[in-house]
């Protein structure tokens, strides 16, 4: 029972009345619930009304949604069918939105409302005729009238097919979209649940978006193979994390260090008795990924919070979770993303040669999570392997009880609040500026985001600009996540031999400024 497809069914014939999706009331809704027959029901309409409107098996379809009922429905009712789904981060920048757009080959993208003039403009300077269809929170899809006759039942995956194209930053300017099977979805939720000791009894309360990989594999495929629950706000609220734990009674969450650092600024203005609270009995975990948690801040989580923070490890690549330190009472390890879960985690060197305990190198990865590949990049595919293993590009250690611990990155990957950030997808930014010669984008250590955006430039003899002017450039181009936080003028930037700009020489040439 490897496949989206196989658990639906399992759990609704199984449990069909147990909810597995509750999204919380907010201004404009009341709350709802979704059971596993429910789950099923709407699962099977999606894949009948795909068929009818003509989309092949395996063929990519796109989502653009906020968390929900519906992005979660199309998010699995996709995968259920034998379709892939692309989920497109919503605040990752035209330039990034528009190549994912052009890259995926997906002819229709699900939309929300409130994206819906965004992605027209997208798609009018798209390579291809791509099919917009609105989502209403309530209603759901507004499906195309010109259907073709309804086909009867639905495609079932097996699991080898591909089932999720989902976008990753590399140590290139654009994103490398990883392909993910069936197998691997289900492997990835099934790592969570062997990490953390999730029964059909466990809540999580999701409030990281489903276009990640985080929320879309640590609390929805998990719930799903788990045979649990989500409760899925739209997004993330720091005044109504706690409230929402109590009232919907959830027994674990994940979350990233800059929502932690976020609760924890929060704490004293909170109504709740930590400690000794009725109402957060069942709440017995929270659970750290996506960025390094500092010591200093789990101790303060759980002196403040009275609950065990679990550090974990996860890759987009590796559909999520590859490692987690245990849960109590055995033995957690600050500062290190604990053991290997449901595959296989060594340390290796530059010829993929594993190395002894205690010894850094990189950390490499093998499993049913791993990726099939990079989407129609078989250069970076290649490039990605070594005798068998997923090369992480991470630099680790792993002592002799098998805990790991991040100890630098291979590659220049900026990590700031959970996303990715490639150094060249700015640099690539501010090249497009006309008064820029030369642009390299770096990342420091933050107490908030753990890694912050930062850039310095030249500019060309006889140009002049602001750098608020800079600042609204690369917003434009990749987001305000991605922009940096400053930037810095030189006349020139260090350079080696061949030219190439010593990006690792940055940090030290602003310490003065």
């Amino acid at each position: 029972m490897n496949t989206v497809r196989a658990y639906i069914d399992h759990h609704a014939t199984k449990s069909p009345d147990s909810v597995f999706l509750i999204t919380p009331a907010d201004e404009n809704s009341d709350t709802e619930e979704l059971t596993f027959a429910g789950l099923k029901e709407s699962v099977d309409f999606i894949g009948q009304r795909l068929s009818a409107m003509g989309v092949d098996p395996q063929a990519k379809v796109a989502f653009l949604l906020n968390n929900g009922q519906w992005a979660t429905r199309i998010f699995l009712g996709v995968m259920a069918n034998r379709r892939v789904i692309v989920p497109i981060n919503a605040v990752a920048g035209e330039t990034q939105m528009q190549h994912v757009l052009n890259h995926c080959d997906a002819d229709i993208v699900f939309v929300a409302p409130e994206f819906k003039s965004m992605l027209s403009d997208l798609i009018d300077k798209s390579e291809r005729k791509i099919e917009m269809i609105e989502v209403d929170e309530k209603e759901g899809p507004k499906w195309p009238a010109d259907e073709k006759d309804s086909v009867s039942g639905n495609v079932v995956p097996t699991e080898q097919d591909e089932a999720l194209l989902l976008y990753t930053s590399g140590s290139t300017g654009l994103p490398k979209g990883a392909i993910l099977s069936q197998l691997a979805v289900i492997s990835g939720g099934r790592n969570v649940v062997l990490g953390h000791d999730l029964t059909s009894a466990d809540r999580a309360l999701c409030v990281l978006p489903v276009y990640h990989i985080n929320g879309a594999m640590v609390t929805v495929s998990a719930p799903l193979v788990s045979g649990s629950s989500v409760v899925m706000p739209a997004r993330f609220s720091v005044k109504l994390y706690w409230l929402w734990i109590a009232e919907y009674r959830c027994t674990w969450s994940s979350i990233v260090p800059t929502i932690i650092k976020y609760l924890l600024d929060r704490a004293e203005a909170e109504d709740f008795d930590f400690g000794n609270e009725e109402l957060l009995e069942q709440f017995r975990f929270a659970r750290s990924a996506s960025a390094p948690l500092p010591a200093i801040v789990l101790k303060q989580w759980e002196e403040t919070f009275y609950t065990p923070m679990i550090e974990t490890l996860g890759l987009t690549e590796t559909a999520g979770t590859v490692s987690s330190n245990p849960m109590p009472p055995d033995i957690r390890k600050p500062g290190s993303v604990g053991k290997a879960v449901g595959n296989e985690i060594e340390v290796g060197d530059e010829n993929g040669e594993l190395l002894p305990a205690d010894t850094v190198g990189e950390l490499l990865i093998r499993g049913d999570n791993v990726l099939t590949e990079y989407y129609k990049n078989t250069e970076a595919t290649n490039g990605a392997f070594i005798k068998g293993w997923f090369r992480t590009g991470d630099l680790g250690v792993k002592d002799e009880g098998g805990y790991l611990a991040i100890t630098g990155r291979l590659k220049e990957l900026i990590i700031r609040g959970g996303e990715n950030i490639a150094p060249r997808e700015i640099d690539d930014v501010l090249y497009k500026h006309e008064a820029i010669l030369e642009a390299a984008a770096f990342g420091l250590e933050d107490e908030n985001y753990g890694q912050e955006v930062y850039a310095c430039v030249a500019l060309r003899d006889g140009h002049n600009c602001t750098e608020d002017e800079l600042m609204n450039f690369c917003q434009s181009g990749v987001g305000k996540v991605k922009m940096p936080k400053k930037i810095y003028f030189f006349d020139e930037l260090p350079k080696g031999p061949s030219g190439k700009i010593l990006r690792l020489k940055l940090p030290d040439l602003i310490k003065n400024i």
